[in-house]
């Protein structure tokens, strides 16, 4: 055992016992951090704009600052982006994550001197409690890496600013730097496809220990890997030991990611935003990752239901209940305010609170009135996977089909890139029908009815999201593929691709 991996265990089991103390009240630490976000917001712009010197509660607060997301925010982003001090937290933000939005364009999400420790200690405290519920400290002696966007920043309004995990990388400890790569020279190459096969370079001989990335881009890597070597990644790497993930649902592309490894290895999910660190998996196994309520963000729950009504309910964590889905809103030490994140989670435990991810609240599929969520579409393709056993997925979205054709019935098109197909395309199809007819209710009445028809599957051929993704300039980093939109364009989008 090296030495970072035997210091490590007294490290995790300090910090594991320094979470005990509030995760089983976290409604203590969120009161504590609501009170610290009004004191240091009353002397911003937001906060005479909207009375923070005067709420003395949480109902007062939620009738002071209403739900927006960052377009309905933008007057105030814009003045952070200007260089303006005094905005929506006090000074100037420290960085800007610059991330890509679906209605607005490019967003620039503050991050700010007392916000940066929550995006650094969340990962870090995530391995330390891998570390201490394993036993296996074993990958902190190996080679680290960390597929992430360029660290190169630029400046907007006197800002440094690029992306978060660029950012991020600003800040590796400096007891991990000298284990990670790739280098910075690789790291800054924009072009994807270019930085993976120098990824790769400097990676193949390595006793590469740790990997970590959103899973679609860690497939190309490993598929880079075994079309370079002709092995498994498991054999390339035989020292390989733990994948950290997040930024989409891990389940339809575990088989796919597994399989490619070759062997066990162990899986770590994290649940980071530009806008916080919200949450990571604190126990091996338990698929829910714990809620960081004691780490400068201040969070509310609206039942993803009611979260277009003019006035949704705003639940607190004390209020919240299990298997429910709730769009997520922070308030944050970074200058956020009753910000809508676009996220929908929902509580598998309380007390301590996990959440697993849901789904998108602007991604859904509610052409027809169904109003079908991620998680749902997510869940319908794992059970249809388990039911043919040949089948293997890299990528799938769905889409509506609206028929502009009297004697023919509207329905839901999924396009599915197979990495290996079904025996039976008609079967499957079926399948996935038959699946999500079971989770939404709404989806079934709509088939029962005759108003729509069986899901239609639409084969792509290989490569064709990833030709998509570059074609829009996201290939690679943190970009994701939606699953689920309530009109054509990406579907169109992916067939012209």
């Amino acid at each position: 055992m090296g030495l970072k991996s035997f210091l490590s265990r007294p490290l995790a089991a300090y910090t594991v016992s320094q979470y005990q103390k509030w995760a089983h009240q976290p409604e203590v630490a969120q009161q504590r951090i609501l009170q610290n976000l009004l004191q240091q917001g009353t002397a911003t712009a937001f906060g005479h704009d909207h009375g923070l010197a005067d709420v003395r509660s949480v109902r007062d607060f939620q009738r002071q600052v209403p739900v927006r997301d960052y377009e309905a925010l933008g007057a105030y982003f814009n003045r952070v982006k200007e260089g303006k001090r005094d905005v929506l937290w006090p000074g100037k933000p420290l960085y800007l994550a610059k991330t890509s939005g679906t209605t607005s364009g490019t967003k620039y999400i503050p991050i700010s001197q007392d916000s940066i420790g929550n995006h650094i200690n969340g990962a870090k405290d995530a391995l330390l409690h891998y570390v201490h519920r394993t036993g296996k400290p074993q990958f902190l002696d190996g080679k680290l890496i960390f597929l992430s966007g360029s660290p190169e920043l630029e400046e907007v309004g006197g800002i440094p600013t690029g992306r978060l995990s660029g950012i991020s990388n600003h800040h590796v400890p400096a007891y991990l730097r000298r284990n990670q790569l790739p280098s910075y020279a690789t790291n800054c190459i924009e072009d994807w496809e270019q930085k993976l096969d120098r990824i790769v370079d400097e990676t193949l001989g390595q006793p590469m220990t740790l990997i970590s990335g959103i899973p679609p881009w860690v497939q190309m890597y490993f598929d880079r890997l075994t079309a370079r070597t002709g092995k498994l990644v498991g054999e390339v790497f035989p020292a390989f030991q733990l994948f950290v993930y997040g930024g989409v649902n891990f389940e339809p592309y575990r088989r796919k990611l597994l399989e490619s490894i070759g062997r066990s290895v162990d899986t770590l999910e994290l649940f980071p935003a530009s806008e916080g660190f919200f949450a990571f998996q604190d126990e091996p196994g338990n698929p829910g990752m714990l809620l960081l309520a004691n780490a400068g963000i201040y969070f509310e729950f609206i039942p993803a239901e009611r979260f277009f009504e003019p006035n949704p309910p705003r639940l607190t964590l004390a209020e919240v209940e299990l298997d429910k889905n709730y769009a997520l809103v922070v308030s944050s030490n970074a200058g956020l305010w009753g910000y809508s994140v676009g996220d929908t989670v929902r509580f598998t435990s309380l007390r301590p609170h996990r959440v697993v991810v849901s789904g998108r609240i602007k991604h859904f599929l509610s052409a027809f009135g169904e109003h079908v969520i991620g998680e749902e579409v997510e869940q319908t393709l794992r059970e249809a996977l388990q039911q043919f056993a040949e089948v293997e997925v890299t990528e799938f979205t769905v889409a509506p089909r609206v028929s502009e054709n009297k004697a023919e019935l509207s329905r839901h098109e999924w396009l599915v890139e197979f990495a290996r197909p079904p025996h039976d395309l008609g079967a499957f199809a079926a399948a996935l029908d038959a699946g999500l007819r079971r989770r939404n209710v709404y989806y079934d009445d709509l088939l029962a009815g005759n108003i729509l028809a069986p899901l239609l599957l639409t084969p792509l051929p290989a490569g064709a999201f990833q030709r998509y993704m570059k074609s829009q300039g996201k290939l690679g980093g943190q970009n994701k593929v939606p699953r689920l939109s309530n009109d054509r364009k990406l579907a169109e989008g992916l067939m012209r691709n």
